[in-house]
């Protein structure tokens, strides 16, 4: 059944399984499809009393449980957007994500009594919720696939928020592509993983709410804790995985995966930053019988190219897999600098059109203009990163656009240098940043994750990466760090890297 706004997949599920398990919190608590119908038609209809008009906003600032769930959806249900923040985050820069977008109520945790006063309507979880739940009118409403659904803020390259507008027909284009892609079930048992302010969350909440399947919720603490993830994963017989690259290099390493019976899991999805070949082949080795996918696109397309990962991983491959072909709800171009079509095999821009693009910027209209072009009356978002497009793989991801640096003449892709630092078998993490030398002009620092803590020598790194890179490409600096600084969605955070670095002369 294809759907055109999001509270239709709840809805519909409910009337047709309205006693089967909808979400489930680790400590047990759980919410029933026609509960969570019922509790979230109450909420929206209390925001609707409280002066929430369609079109308006509604801040969540709250960890991820079954109350975070039913306030999103209340949200919906009033036909507001709703706009989630990092409730751990620094207050300011919640403050500034929840003021750009003037958020009209703002659903909060009381352990962060410093932002209460944002909104013009504050409803505390869980000290106000109960009441909420309990007295609230309900308030049903006509619909618009058009409604904006939710905003989701990034910070990109610059480190300030902006935040991206999607709306219900953008996020239903890509529930129905996954719903024909990996052909969920009433049986299965779906991850949520990533937190409700990352663009991973809307396959997590929506492709299972769509077909009568259930949630099982993983807060940021027991999210980041391998051990304790990898027996919640064994526990709950999950079937369907869905995180960062980063999250399942944990797990791999340090989950003691060969101890717990994960045979329940049928599919593995990973997005959101590139899988180390490796640490791909590790997973694969725990895990040997689901079907690994690699899901590409940003926040404003969701996904929109996808892999299927061939499995074993071969021991020899050394490169990442490319991302593969366009998702059937949208349409891909590769395009040079010049905005012409760049030929097989070439490297270029990535463009995307079609349903799932975004419609804009918050509060942004030239930024949002900036990164579209028209060709032949169609609209074409520039996603910034750059691609090789191959016949028989699809897309290759080279890296952005806006990582790429000059060094002696010569044009730097930091990714490349980052390839190079994850082979080396004593490297588990790695990232690369480009830092401003007044001598060099550029230089360029390695940061390093050792494995089990056994740090292979500088020279021998010069070494190794002399053996990989051309001399240009070759890291001035190395700096080991027990684990890369990580953001709120598990992405490597280069801003805090390139703040702390404190340039000691060469390494």
């Amino acid at each position: 059944m294809r759907s055109g706004h999001l509270c239709d997949y709840l809805e519909n599920s409910a009337a047709q399984f309205p006693d089967r398990l909808a979400a489930m919190d680790p400590d047990g608590a759980s919410l029933t499809y026609r509960e969570l119908d019922q509790r979230s038609s109450r909420i929206a209809g209390y925001l609707a009393a409280s002066g929430v008009r369609p079109g308006d906003r509604v801040g969540l600032v709250l960890p991820k449980s079954i109350h975070s769930l039913t306030a999103l959806f209340g949200a919906l249900k009033a036909r507001a957007a709703y706009v989630p923040a990092d409730w751990s985050g620094p207050s300011e820069r919640i403050r500034t994500i929840l003021s750009d977008c003037g958020v009209r109520a703002l659903f909060l945790d009381p352990r962060r009594p410093d932002l209460a006063d944002i909104a013009e309507t504050t409803i505390q979880v869980d000290s106000d919720f109960q009441a909420v739940l309990e007295h609230a009118p309900l308030a049903p409403s006509p619909r618009d696939p058009n409604d904006l659904a939710y905003i989701l803020y990034t910070s990109g390259s610059t480190g300030i928020p902006k935040g991206v507008m999607l709306t219900h027909g953008n996020a239903t284009s890509f529930v129905n592509w996954c719903s024909e892609v990996f052909c969920p079930t009433p049986e299965d048992r779906f991850s949520s993983h990533a937190p409700f302010h990352f663009d991973l969350s809307i396959l997590d909440i929506y492709v299972p709410l769509k077909h009568g399947a259930s949630i099982h919720l993983i807060p940021d603490e027991l999210g980041r804790n391998p051990k304790e993830l990898a027996d919640f994963i064994a526990r709950h017989e999950l079937t369907v995985w869905y995180s960062t690259p980063a999250i399942l290099g944990l797990l791999a390493d340090f989950g003691n995966l060969e101890r717990l019976d994960c045979s329940r899991l049928r599919l593995v999805l990973f997005a959101g930053e590139v899988f180390p070949p490796q640490q791909l082949r590790r997973i694969v080795a725990h895990w040997p019988q689901p079907a690994y996918f690699n899901l590409y696109g940003p926040t404003e397309t969701n996904v929109c190219t996808f892999a299927k990962i061939p499995t074993p991983v071969p021991e020899d491959r050394v490169e990442p897999y490319p991302i593969g072909w366009p998702c059937s709800h949208c349409s891909a171009l590769v395009l040079d600098s010049d905005l012409r079509p760049v030929e097989s095999g070439g490297e270029g821009l990535l463009f995307i059109s079609g349903e799932p693009v975004f419609s804009g910027y918050w509060g942004r209209e030239e930024e949002s203009a900036s990164r579209f072009v028209t060709r032949e009356g169609i609209r074409w978002y520039n996603t910034g990163d750059v691609v090789i497009e191959r016949p028989e793989t699809g897309f290759t991801y080279v890296g952005r656009r806006d990582r790429m640096v000059k060094r002696r003449g010569y044009r730097i892709e930091l990714g490349e240098v980052e390839s190079c630092l994850w082979r080396h078998p004593a490297v588990s993490e790695a990232a690369a940043i480009a830092v401003a030398d007044p001598q060099a002009g550029t230089r360029i620092v390695g940061y390093l994750a050792a494995r089990n803590g056994a740090r292979p020598s500088i020279v021998e790194m010069k070494t190794f990466c002399n053996r990989h890179l051309p001399s240009y490409m070759n890291p001035d600096v190395f700096r080991f760090v027990d684990a890369l600084p990580r953001t709120s969605t598990n992405k490597v955070d280069y801003q805090a890297l390139i703040r702390s670095f404190q340039p000691v002369g060469h390494a």
